[in-house]
């Protein structure tokens, strides 16, 4: 009898285990492919595909060498690479600086109200790149309001690079922030007692600490303006630059030959950048040991004093463009009728998409955020927590990888060589809501993906062997401890995620149907059609979406923090 009773009980024991097993291995290796068939179709077959368009021989796509060679030998595309080369290095030469400083200002000084400085820089993040080329218009335009400050009228090379370095200062400022943030405070005592000067410190210790993330930020900056058709569609005049002439070679003129060249083109200083970013990485090593000291700056009235100077006349500038765009979205009719009023947010009566360009965006958003938070997270645990598979996570760290050397404008020309074939069973998807939540999680994949590996290498290998000696499903585990420990950082791409695909543009312009047009291109088609206050106020629309957004992110996001980071306080009585 007793042998009777035995005899089930292992043999459910090791069922168990191997359900566990199975599951385990599903979970494991079937995310990892998964994962690698949508970065696949997502990033690698888009890049292919404009490759191929660009260098086939027929007329009707690329032309191959011979276009090439004729657009590369062409009189006006070397006036136009050249006014992209003259605005990006005049934007990269403006704001790394500025940018610097305000980072060294928040950072390494006593100032006051850090925190609101800080909110105030991150402004431009949260509007589409239209709205500070929109503001200029009414501030310095025909009819601006501060028109006799100019010998001459905003359009044209510096309008565009005003507008521009508006819109890259955060970009740069978030680079240079992190890089400032780490710092011994032995290195700087060993300096003080040694009886080297502030100056003396900064060059000898900060300066070669952070000369790398000062290159980084200028290739991100130099990059971004390069790329923008935002800015010069808006301000630009006759001064183009090659950014807007693919824009206006797929959508104006529809040739897809042309702007797969000039995407190209655009590929290469965004390429060159990001592999000699990361051989600097590589060069530069580890900045701090596990041994530093926090770095605690001492009091100084006078360089408080300056640096807080520096970021009050920044931030003004800042509210004074974001603030004159909210005021001329209420403008009843510029510059003659200065009362207030809502007609340029009744979008039913004007061009460009209005209230469904606004829920479109909204609804993009939100399924942005539900699809790519998870997607992005969990595959960054499946490359960092799990083992095997070497080949599968080196081909999906390169894919993941890709994005960020790509600019959003050739990723969305290469959406529509690749999604617009007949023959691709794809095809079906080219125009709809999906495609465009499907490239924008693409095109903001790298930074979300470098964001949570970040905070998942933070955790101890023992989780996960702990998980499997007391015989857990590790999707279990994944579920109940790395989220709950992770949250903070998966809040983060949460509302990196929404912000960015409310603002988007240079990726999706290519993308969208009558039905799908987003708020941000609806932004574009307004300024087009000549109706500049339904500009301003759909871009109003756009800041003040991802700005309440954010808030009420951070607000809602306080008691899960407080539940899921339980574990970080102190003991009562410690």
């Amino acid at each position: 009898m007793s042998t009777q009773i035995a005899l089930p009980i292992p043999h459910k024991q090791v069922r168990r285990t191997s359900r566990a097993e199975i599951g385990d291995r599903v979970f494991v290796v079937g995310g990892k492919v998964l994962l690698l068939c949508l970065l696949s179709v997502a990033v690698l077959m888009p890049l292919l595909a404009i490759f191929w368009r660009g260098f086939s021989s027929d007329a009707g796509q690329g032309g191959g060498l011979v276009a090439a060679r004729e657009l590369l030998t062409s009189d006006n595309f070397h006036w136009l690479l050249g006014n992209s080369l003259k605005v990006s290095l005049s934007v990269a030469a403006i704001v790394v600086p500025l940018a610097y400083l305000f980072a060294y200002a928040l950072q390494r000084t006593l100032i006051p109200g850090k925190a609101i400085w800080r909110g105030m820089s991150l402004l431009p993040l949260m509007a589409p790149s239209m709205l500070p080329g929109i503001a200029l218009v009414y501030l310095f335009g025909n009819q601006g309001m501060l028109r006799g400050m100019l010998s001459d009228n905003i359009y044209g090379f510096w309008g565009i690079v005003l507008g521009e370095v508006i819109y890259t200062f955060p970009h740069a400022l978030m680079i240079l922030l992190s890089a400032l943030s780490l710092a011994d405070a032995r290195l700087f005592d060993a300096a003080s007692s040694m009886g080297a000067s502030p100056a003396k410190a900064f060059r000898s210790i900060t300066w070669p600490a952070t000369r790398q993330a000062v290159f980084a930020a200028f290739c991100l900056v130099f990059t971004l303006t390069i790329t923008d058709f935002g800015v010069p569609v808006v301000v630009g005049g006759d001064y183009q630059v090659l950014a807007l002439e693919a824009y206006k070679a797929v959508v104006g003129q529809q040739q897809f030959g042309r702007g797969a060249l000039i995407g190209m083109v655009l590929l290469l200083p965004a390429l060159f950048s990001f592999g000699v970013d990361a051989w600097l990485r590589r060069r530069h090593g580890d900045s701090m040991s596990g041994r530093a000291q926090v770095f605690q700056p001492a009091p100084s009235r006078l360089r408080d004093g300056c640096y807080l100077s520096i970021v009050l006349l920044i931030c003004a500038a800042l509210l004074l463009v974001f603030g004159m765009a909210v005021y001329s979205s209420l403008v009843k009719f510029w510059p003659y009728n200065l009362s207030l009023s809502l007609n340029h947010y009744q979008f039913g009566d004007t061009a460009g998409g209005g209230w469904l360009a606004y829920g479109n965006s909204v609804k993009m958003a939100l399924c942005t955020v539900l699809i790519g938070s998870g997607l992005i997270f969990t595959g960054a645990y499946l490359m960092e927590k799990t083992r095997g598979q070497r080949g599968l996570n080196l081909a999906l760290r390169m894919l993941s990888f890709v994005p960020m050397a790509v600019p959003g404008l050739v990723l969305g020309l290469g959406y529509v060589f690749f999604f617009n074939l007949t023959g691709n069973p794809l095809h079906v998807f080219y125009g709809t809501m999906t495609l465009l939540v499907v490239c924008t999680i693409a095109h903001y994949l790298t930074t979300a993906q470098m964001t949570a590996t970040t905070a998942l290498r933070q955790l101890d290998a023992e989780f996960e062997a702990a998980a499997l000696s007391l015989k857990a499903p590790l999707y279990r585990h994944y579920l109940r401890v790395t989220v709950p420990i992770c949250l903070p950082a998966l809040l983060d791409i949460v509302r990196y995620l929404f912000v960015s695909a409310m603002t988007t543009v240079s990726a999706a312009i290519f993308l969208y149907s009558p039905d799908t047009i987003l708020a941000a291109v609806a932004v574009l088609n307004m300024d087009d059609a000549g109706n500049v206050g339904g500009a301003a106020a759909m871009s109003t629309l756009i800041l003040f979406t991802s700005a309440g957004v954010s808030l009420l992110l951070a607000w809602a996001s306080r008691g899960l923090l407080r539940r899921s980071q339980a574990w970080r306080q102190t003991a009562p009585g410690n």
